[in-house]
């Protein structure tokens, strides 16, 4: 067993709730973070407790600044008034004042996914909080690439019509049965217990 004395504890654990924009019934998780924790480890996080594959660009929205991949977005910058600054370079409690309530974390620009961070509790650290989980969320993630909101919405009425004539195409392209009403927090703390 891990000794915990070993660690050294972060000062506040912040309890968000993370809710994809746009789609009905709401698609949502709540994780505990250390205020200790990098932007770039947060986005693995999210990426984790929802299911996506980390396959595309993301972006986080806090206060009127822009942070994210840099090296990765260099020559797509577009935007020189509101450069983009490196996540690596900054930790949650860098950015969190005690009138911050919630920001935006934005994956995939083609789709769209807007995800609205909110910050729920302020919590003191202890032997069970230290470290990054998922302690609730509702409802399936969206496939990648399925055309954001509006395609997600499209595809769940398709796959729920045996009778419409793409049926069986996404069937397929979905790999088998998809329940959107569907999520295992002990799955996604699996996938975040191997972020390294």
């Amino acid at each position: 067993m891990a000794n915990f004395r070993k660690f050294r504890l972060p000062v506040r654990i912040y309890q968000l709730r993370i809710e994809l924009t746009k789609i009905d019934p709401t698609i949502w998780r709540t994780v505990l973070v250390p205020d200790t924790i990098k932007l770039s480890k947060l986005d693995r996080v999210i990426q984790e407790s929802f299911g996506w594959t980390n396959s595309h660009l993301h972006e986080f929205n806090i206060g009127t600044k822009r942070y994210g991949m840099v090296n990765a977005v260099q020559e797509h910058e577009w935007d020189d008034e509101n450069p983009l600054l490196d996540e690596r370079k900054f930790t949650l409690g860098m950015l969190l004042s005690d009138d911050v309530f919630e920001f935006e974390y934005d994956y995939d620009f083609g789709d769209g996914w807007c995800h609205i961070v909110k910050v729920e509790r302020h919590l003191p650290p202890n032997q069970t909080n230290y470290w990054p989980m998922c302690i609730a969320g509702e409802n399936a993630c969206p496939p990648e690439d399925v055309g954001g909101p509006p395609g997600y919405t499209e595809l769940i009425d398709i796959l729920c019509d045996p009778t419409h004539a793409q049926h069986a195409e996404l069937f397929h392209w979905v790999g088998g049965p998809f329940d959107p009403r569907s999520f295992d927090v002990n799955s996604a703390n699996a996938r975040i217990g191997r972020i390294r």
